[in-house]
């Protein structure tokens, strides 16, 4: 009865049980009449509130929406990228339901130390072809397995689709393993460029603002679907499952197992911030800037 309250996790016969013992005798029925009338469904908390606000946060997404209009009015690709949660592989519980002739048993604790390995998915979402490209590291989440990624996908699908490209626009978020204060970040990026031959546009989305890079509302979210319920048995099975990802807007979904192993705790060259090839913008310089291959520096 307090007005600060707007919820109750009472069941409605338990509701009914506790106006009986103070003389009103209701039905379950009349006491659902009663939660119709005052507007009360069962609704899930939503993540709604930024625990945060970057003062400059309007700025960046205006400076965003102008480079995804430059890129998409061009030949070149706009890429999002980010890292999906990790999952272990073995016997666990995970969340969702499916059609079985029989209870699936998992084991009662989510401890790591019973884990057959690690997946980590790192995501890349094509803008212009709706299409995404996860690939499912066994190692760390680290700059340089981010970079190879991104070569890995202009290797087998970029060039290919973009033959006439002359840079790449990377979008993704402030932190992990693309953590726009990271200079090991940058000096990867330096590489990846050498790699490819192209430049590469970069544009970080301000702290708390995570939810509103592409890849996390038109990739990760449908993968999870095509995987929900599934005990991931192993790195095989789960390639499958998030490779038969699909909706009814044509995304299409393409996946591969990197076995390689990745370091931690890396550091960028003593002399890399004097020689770097990093050309940052004048607006919001930390979150926007481009990496140039040596080929077109010199």
């Amino acid at each position: 009865m307090r007005d600060d309250i707007q919820w109750t996790n009472l069941t409605q016969q338990a509701i009914a049980d506790g106006l009986a013992e103070d003389g009103f005798r209701v039905s379950r029925n009349i006491v659902k009449q009663l939660l119709d009338k005052h507007d009360y469904v069962k609704r899930k908390a939503q993540k709604s509130q930024a625990m945060g606000h970057h003062r400059n946060r309007n700025s960046q997404f205006e400076n965003i929406a102008r480079l995804k209009q430059e890129y998409w009015d061009s030949s070149n690709p706009i890429l999002s990228m980010d890292t999906k949660k990790k999952e272990f592989l073995g016997n666990f519980y995970r969340k969702g339901r499916l059609y079985t002739q029989a209870v699936i048993k998992t084991y009662d604790h989510d401890f790591n130390s019973a884990a057959q390995g690690v997946i980590i998915p790192h995501g890349l979402f094509d803008l212009k072809r709706n299409a995404g490209y996860l690939y499912l590291g066994a190692s760390r989440d680290t700059s340089e397995f981010a970079c190879d990624n991104v070569a890995r996908w202009w290797q087998r699908y970029g060039r290919r689709h973009y033959p006439e490209a002359e840079s790449l626009l990377l979008l993704c978020d402030s932190g992990g393993s693309n953590n726009a204060s990271h200079y090991v970040f940058k000096e990867d990026l330096e590489r990846l460029t050498d790699r490819i031959g192209i430049a590469i546009r970069v544009a970080h989305y301000p702290p708390y603002t995570s939810k509103y890079n592409p890849i996390e509302h038109r990739l990760f979210p449908h993968v999870t679907r095509a995987c929900q319920g599934v005990v991931f048995e192993s790195i095989d099975l789960v390639r499958s499952l998030m490779a038969n990802t699909r909706t009814k807007t044509g995304l299409r979904v393409f996946v591969k197992i990197i076995d390689r192993l990745y370091q931690t705790g890396r550091k960028y060259a003593e002399d890399f911030k004097e020689n770097m090839r990093i050309v940052f913008d004048d607006l919001l310089p930390k979150w926007n800037y481009t990496a140039i291959p040596m080929a077109l520096s010199q």
